[in-house]
């Protein structure tokens, strides 16, 4: 009879030293299926379902509308941060709700006094260069014309305005006009944008010939009741909060994120209470937390998913400057165990470097990830490109870094009113990965061969082969991780555009 390969996940983390995903591999199991007949399906709360366990962290270089709704189309869901006025985050949690596949509902607008250099710069920055031309050079003014590559290709004067080279002669539709009336209506055309204007001519909306094509069929997004994409907002437990969280709940935001570095805390439980008496119908992300007891506390004031981790971001220098926190993956796997016995689903937070991490962090009992780092460089982060050593870079920062609290993100970690503030994050820059519709579809497909290699076909079997000690798991030295890895190259390509 054969020994038993590895150990369980209970061996795994018997010891008392904390484990990161680095430490430890998931040994192989049966594969008699593929990697397309996994489904990773999986709870984001007690009561709503997501079809992809990705979800982007509330920060200000990570989440806004553009992230939340290409994130909702792929079957995940974005947190859009709390780093702006109360208006701001209700409009960007309204422009995900009213998001109709196929319409943009905030173009890039110029005016008729803007030059071809103006455009011309627009181009360079978002990589098209069809524009539409309003009175006043904004959204919500009376569309006048529109500027495509063919008004200026030989148009030697680029300081010419955009009045003389428009076209005037537009074609349009009426807003309230279905996707499929639209799309037939740019089809007969042959137009590249078809803009969507109101009873006075007002542009609301556009239309583009290359979107359609791209994002065209979207049948794992996440939507609620009504159809329409599902997003979550991230809240804290100021006072001056309770504002914010009441417009948010109005605009029928699908989940609040309480967002704290320490989440096990009266402030947090209070408002949890408050929360479920008056707002039943809301589900609450609690956390931060690491612990058991930290879990517990949650649970029991009413929290419907709890968020787990304490300072294994890559930004994030809290257990260095806090002497609090705990490794990531000895996080997950015991605050998992609790929440588990609860039906409360558990979101891994911070620590998730690449497609490996992801699965071991299902399969420490997580039920979705939360990732920063991995989605900062996207194109549909907030933020601008910049070049610095010949690399494309975007800007990626704490929400405890210095210049976050400055710009408000210290309600996060009790710092607002503070005169002097302690930072436990820093700011830096993570390499271009491109877009969000070509980057995510290539980490949910590495996911499901993961799934493939360790024999399970959706994430509840996976979690039910852990807990069973039907998951085998090894713990692996210092010289197995060098060799787990690229090794002994003198140079090398990463296998991903833009990964980091």
């Amino acid at each position: 009879m054969l020994d038993v390969d590895g150990v369980s996940s209970k061996d795994l983390f018997v010891g008392k030293e904390g484990l990161t995903y680095k430490d430890f591999l998931i040994l192989p199991g049966f594969i008699d299926f593929a990697p397309d007949d996994v489904s990773l399906e999986t709870l984001l709360t007690r009561n709503i379902k997501i079809k992809s366990p990705l979800i982007s962290s509330p920060m200000d270089t990570v989440t806004e509308h553009e992230m939340a709704i290409v994130l909702a189309l792929i079957g995940g869901i974005g947190i859009i941060h709390s780093n702006n006025t109360l208006e701001k985050q209700v409009n960007m949690v309204t422009k995900v709700k009213r998001f109709e596949n196929g319409f943009i509902s905030d173009p890039i607008v110029l005016g008729p006094n803007n030059t071809i250099n103006d455009l011309l710069a627009l181009k360079r920055k978002f990589g098209f260069s069809g524009f539409p031309i309003t009175e006043s050079g904004k959204i919500d003014a009376k569309l006048i014309g529109i500027v495509t590559n063919r008004d200026i290709d030989f148009e030697i004067d680029r300081g010419k305005t955009l009045a003389d080279v428009m076209t005037k002669d537009l074609v349009v539709a009426n807003e309230g006009i279905s996707l499929s009336d639209a799309n037939k209506i740019l089809r007969s055309s042959k137009k590249g944008k078809l803009p969507i204007v109101n009873e006075n001519g007002v542009l609301v909306s556009l239309m583009s010939r290359t979107d359609l094509k791209k994002n065209k069929d979207f049948p794992a997004s996440s939507k609620d009741a009504k159809k329409r994409l599902r997003v979550g907002a991230a809240v804290s437990t100021h006072p001056s909060d309770r504002e914010r969280i009441d417009a948010l709940i109005n605009q029928e935001v699908d989940v609040l994120v309480i967002d704290s570095a320490q989440g096990y805390s009266s402030y947090q439980i209070n408002l949890i209470k408050e929360l479920k008496q008056k707002s039943p119908q809301i589900d609450i992300i609690a956390g931060n937390v690491v612990t058991q007891e930290q879990a517990l506390g949650l649970i029991k004031a009413g929290a419907d998913a709890l968020r787990i981790g304490m300072g294994p971001g890559s930004i994030c220098i809290t257990q260095e400057t806090m002497a609090c926190g705990r490794a990531q993956a000895t996080a997950v796997y015991n605050t998992a165990k609790v929440a588990h016995k609860n039906n409360v689903p558990v979101i891994a937070d911070g620590g998730i470097t690449n497609i490996g991490d992801i699965a071991k962090a299902l399969a420490l009992g997580a039920h979705s990830v939360m990732m920063g780092s991995l989605l900062a460089g996207t194109a549909q982060a907030p933020g601008d490109y910049y070049y610095k050593d010949g690399v494309r870079l975007k800007e990626y920062r704490g929400m405890a870094s210095i210049e976050a609290m400055q710009a408000g993100g210290g309600k996060r970690y009790f710092a607002e009113d503070q005169q002097v503030r302690v930072a436990q994050g820093v700011t830096g820059a993570v390499l271009d990965k491109g877009s969000v519709f070509e980057f995510v579809p290539y980490l949910l497909q590495g996911v499901k061969h993961a799934f493939q290699d360790m024999g399970c076909r959706v994430i509840d079997e996976l979690h039910e082969k852990a807990q069973s000690g039907k998951l085998r798991f090894e713990k692996r030295s210092f010289a197995a991780q060098a060799q787990g890895g690229v090794h002994n190259l003198y140079t090398y390509k990463k296998p991903v555009v833009g990964a980091d």
